[in-house]
């Protein structure tokens, strides 16, 4: 499809020769690779493993973390223009790859032992091994603090017990990254899913995020030894910073489904004809392509100065919950109104609206719901916590 107008503001001009080829790059490969079958893998419920090493290939896992261990060493806003490209294609092609990176990889190199990032990072970076993140419990999600998971200490390492829900990937995973309580204290472990009591049965009859794998994680008296925890975790602190990266990713990743939304009722409204003339020549329709422009090109800008801000250094949490926010936002409006401009032929699969739009449904919920992240800036405003 032609990318008519998704520059509107030349943001082209902001970016690198580097971070321009990164993006064209994963853009040739959704066009080439992604789109021709990932209709198909929704309508089954299935994930397309095939894709896998290929995004290997081209260094997107874990694609902003140091070559010493494996990876590309992508600055932050080529980072994020992979995510933006990859949920172009499909939420659940950015999702496994933020799980796998920012989910799974960035805790072993924030909060591992030199060891731990030595031995785990190359293999996640190669995609020999595939990773979960287990935080969520399904009678605590945005309230993680209050998890049930225990982790209790005995003269060979660790013994973990609890469940685990809306787990990306946790079906296929060789390895999940496990938080849990060791007496109040929250730490992270690493766990080899093969190890006896794990069991991950894989959620089904999902309306979103089809070609993604969901998961439960249970956990039945799990033995892992005493190297499997991660020495600088210590708190809801740790799995909060995880969470901070993988919503940066999707601030980036909600611009891609926006404009694969957008440039599709485009191209559909300039060939449709009713009364004589294309419908694109109606005010009403030439009202929403402009209102969903103007969205996309504000998230295109708050995505590149948060890029900004995180290669400085100068980046605080809450501005990376108003991206996420904001921008998955524009990811839905956009699609709703791409499915409106079409009408019937826009809930059927020869388009992707549909499946944008079912599939953001879920970005609205995960990572932090819109509520909140609403919540999280309105403490930063007032310096009163709602949720308190």
């Amino acid at each position: 499809m032609a990318f008519k107008g998704l520059d509107f503001y030349r943001i082209d001009d902001l970016l690198t020769d580097e971070e321009r080829i990164v993006r064209d790059t994963v853009r040739r490969f959704v066009d080439e690779q992604v789109l021709p079958v990932i209709d198909k893998h929704f309508e089954e419920g299935t994930f397309p493993t095939q894709l896998l090493p290929r995004m290997a290939e081209m260094g997107l896992f874990g694609a902003n973390l140091p070559e010493e261990y494996g990876c590309a060493n992508m600055n932050n806003i080529a980072y994020g223009l992979v995510m933006q490209e990859l949920e172009r294609g499909d939420s659940g092609l950015r999702s496994f790859v933020s799980v796998q990176g920012a989910l799974v990889m960035y805790p072993i190199f924030a909060f591992g032992s030199e060891q731990q990032k030595r031995h785990w990072l190359p293999l996640l970076a190669r995609g020999e091994k595939i990773g979960c993140f287990g935080l969520t419990e399904p009678d605590h999600g945005s309230d993680p603090g209050a998890m049930e998971t225990r982790a209790r200490r005995t003269d060979k390492g660790w013994v973990l017990n609890g469940t685990k829900r809306w787990i990306t990937n946790g079906t296929i995973a060789d390895v999940a990254i496990i938080w849990a309580k060791a007496g109040e204290e929250i730490r992270g472990f690493i766990v080899e899913t093969d190890r006896p009591g794990f069991q991950a049965p894989e959620i089904k009859a999902k309306l979103s995020l089809r070609a993604s794998v969901t998961s439960d994680l249970i956990l039945d008296d799990v033995e892992v030894p005493e190297d499997s925890l991660l020495p600088e975790t210590g708190g809801l602190k740790s799995p909060l910073m995880c969470l901070n990266q993988a919503r940066y990713g999707i601030a980036w990743g909600g611009i891609g489904a926006a404009m694969a939304c957008y440039d599709c009722a485009l191209e559909y409204t300039r060939g449709r004809t009713q009364f004589d003339k294309p419908i694109a020549q109606f005010q009403l329709v030439q009202d929403k392509l402009a209102h969903m422009l103007t969205e996309i090109t504000k998230a295109q800008l708050v995505a590149w100065r948060l890029g900004k801000l995180k290669d400085e250094g100068k980046l605080h949490f809450a501005q990376v919950s108003m991206a996420k926010r904001n921008n998955v936002w524009v990811g839905l409006e956009t699609a709703r109104l791409a499915r409106d401009l079409m009408g019937a032929n826009g809930i059927t699969l020869e388009y992707p609206v549909f499946r944008h739009m079912c599939n953001l449904e879920s970005v609205y919920t995960y990572e932090g719901t819109d509520h909140i992240h609403t919540l999280i800036l309105g403490e930063y405003i007032t310096g009163l916590p709602a949720y308190k």
